[in-house]
């Protein structure tokens, strides 16, 4: 009991109304009342037998704080509770990511010998989130390359065949650039026709498939020439960008917006579902 609880009490007066209890979910943007600190929800673990939210502020900098009591959300405050647990998949009519049908039950088949190749890291971990689910079920693996500039050694070396196809999936494949240069001689070399096929999406790198509306803004920003292009986008966002782990970071926090297929460019779409119906259907 406080001291503005002591003394006489009006038993009849309406008890004070609950808080709403409402679960974090990331993304959610928060005030703690006693700090001041406000911030977009990062991520949510459990640390010594209590759950602890990180919020990150306008200028990429993080706190963490203890859920319960103490926040606002749009100015009103709330009871921040433990995230609500997912519901089982329903079988009929549940989706994946991409939007696919979720086959209830469905174990992940042995991985067969076609592969789908991607540029880099980043490209086979937004591949993973949307069309996970999908792949596992079709026992189809994504495989990073670091780059195709040695792409032709690395098809002749697969060694495509009518049961060993290969899907690749090439950033900024536009009429007359080193891609589609690189895409057309690899193409001519034996072997390829049939079993091989190389489709790219027209963005500089990956990270700009994701349509900008689902990052708050109206258009991905411009980066002049001659400057990294990744480095650039980072500073535009007035994000850490010194070093390979604030890239790393930058684009977690860009695939953490990316919830399903929704979420991209209809350009990124249409391809990897071509290279996926190229490798599984017979």
């Amino acid at each position: 009991m406080t001291y503005q609880n002591w003394g006489p009490q009006d038993l009849s007066a309406p008890a004070k109304a609950q808080l709403p209890e409402i679960p974090v979910e990331r993304g959610m943007v928060l005030e703690d009342v006693q700090s001041g600190w406000v911030g977009a929800v990062t991520r949510v673990e459990k640390s010594g037998g209590m759950h602890v939210v990180a919020l990150e502020d306008r200028r990429g900098k993080s706190r963490s704080f203890r859920l319960g009591f103490g926040f606002l959300l749009e100015g009103q405050p709330i009871r921040l509770m433990p995230p609500a647990p997912r519901a089982p998949a329903a079988g009929a009519g549940a989706r994946t990511a991409s939007g696919s049908v979720r086959v209830a039950g469905q174990r992940a088949q042995v991985a067969k010998a076609s592969r789908i190749w991607v540029e880099g890291k980043h490209d086979a971990e937004l591949v993973e989130k949307v069309w996970g689910d999908d792949l596992r079920v079709e026992g189809i693996v994504v495989e990073p390359l670091h780059g195709i500039d040695d792409l032709a050694a690395a098809v002749k070396e697969f060694g495509p065949g009518p049961a060993r196809r290969l899907g690749v999936l090439v950033d900024h494949l536009v009429p007359d650039s080193k891609e589609s240069r690189i895409a057309d001689a690899v193409m001519a070399s034996p072997g390829a026709a049939g079993n091989v096929l190389i489709v790219g999406h027209p963005y500089v790198d990956v990270w700009q498939a994701i349509r900008p509306a689902v990052l708050g803004i109206e258009q991905w920003p411009v980066i002049p020439r001659g400057v990294d292009w990744k480095t650039g986008i980072l500073t535009a966002f007035g994000w850490p960008r010194g070093s390979k782990e604030d890239i790393g970071l930058g684009w977690q926090k860009l695939l953490g917006a990316v919830r399903s297929y929704a979420d991209l460019e209809p350009s990124l779409l249409g391809r990897v579902e071509e290279v996926i119906d190229f490798l599984t259907v017979p």
